[in-house]
């Protein structure tokens, strides 16, 4: 599903006109991001939680010569689905 069915998706559930739905959506992604961003983590308790992971850095290999790499230290965004989700998708 993309942004557009997602839009129209949301606006036949809520009962909301396209336009209203995709305000929704939009702010749904700004929150999420400055959410993340600010290095805190979004729970939708049927769906799953958002957050955000330091890693360390490490060596690594370049895969076509196999020299060492360093890679730095980051971060990056994790999603651990729900109870609920899981077992809905598990049938």
């Amino acid at each position: 599903m993309n942004k557009q069915e997602l839009i129209a998706a949301l606006s036949t559930k809520a009962d909301l006109s396209k336009a209203d739905a995709l305000r929704a959506v939009g702010a749904l992604e700004i929150i999420i991001q400055e959410e993340l961003v600010a290095s805190g983590e979004v729970t939708l308790a049927s769906t799953g939680k958002f957050k955000v992971k330091e890693t360390q850095a490490r060596t690594g290999r370049n895969p076509a010569t196999g020299e060492p790499i360093e890679i730095p230290a980051g971060r990056k965004i994790t999603f651990t689905p729900a109870k609920t989700l899981k077992e809905a998708i598990a049938g």
